[in-house]
């Protein structure tokens, strides 16, 4: 989806909507490294077993106070939502398992704050010339009184800059799993 950090703001107004969850459980993951290269598995865009290599990637995760966290990821062929285990997986795989380079890092931000604070005025969606790549949305630019334009602070792996809280992929995955007290033993 040419849009993944729009549809992911839209999913956290939906939540926030449903009045079923508190929107506090809720995180935005900007995925992307300091190269803006990195791969992911099981993407709808993928073929076969091979990763879809993104400058960045946006999910939602529902850190609930149940016995699994869970993965909501648009352009996955898993399941929606998905399982946080399952999800780190299938479509993180292990960073052992790839070039330092593409090591992943993840900016976790409260999907409260994300929509108080995301914008995004589409200019990354224009070619050089000022053409759409794809035609926009119907609906107007997401922004706030202080931003048109701030996706680029989201997408930034800076922990100085934006936003929340920057990881690593195991420090991410110690954080968030819930199977981090079984793990070692």
């Amino acid at each position: 989806m040419l849009l993944r950090e729009e549809n992911v703001w839209k999913l956290c107004e939906y939540i926030q909507s449903q009045d079923q969850y508190q929107l506090e459980e809720f995180y935005v993951i900007f995925i992307s490294n300091d190269r803006k290269m990195i791969p992911l598995w099981k993407q709808r865009s993928g073929c076969g077993d091979k990763p879809v290599v993104w400058d960045y990637h946006v999910i939602l995760l529902h850190d609930s106070s149940g016995d699994q966290n869970f993965i909501y990821d648009l352009d996955t062929v898993l399941p929606f939502p998905c399982l946080f285990d399952t999800y780190i997986e299938e479509a993180f795989k292990s960073d052992d398992d790839i070039y330092p380079e593409y090591r992943r890092k993840i900016r976790a931000v409260r999907a409260d704050v994300y929509l108080k604070t995301f914008a995004s005025d589409r200019s990354h969606m224009k070619d050089s010339s000022g053409k759409w790549l794809k035609p926009p949305p119907s609906y107007p630019c997401i922004e706030t009184a202080d931003a048109k334009m701030n996706l680029d602070d989201f997408i930034s792996m800076d922990p100085t800059v934006g936003w929340g809280s920057v990881f690593l992929l195991p420090d991410f995955v110690h954080h968030f799993s819930r199977r981090k007290e079984t793990k070692g033993q």
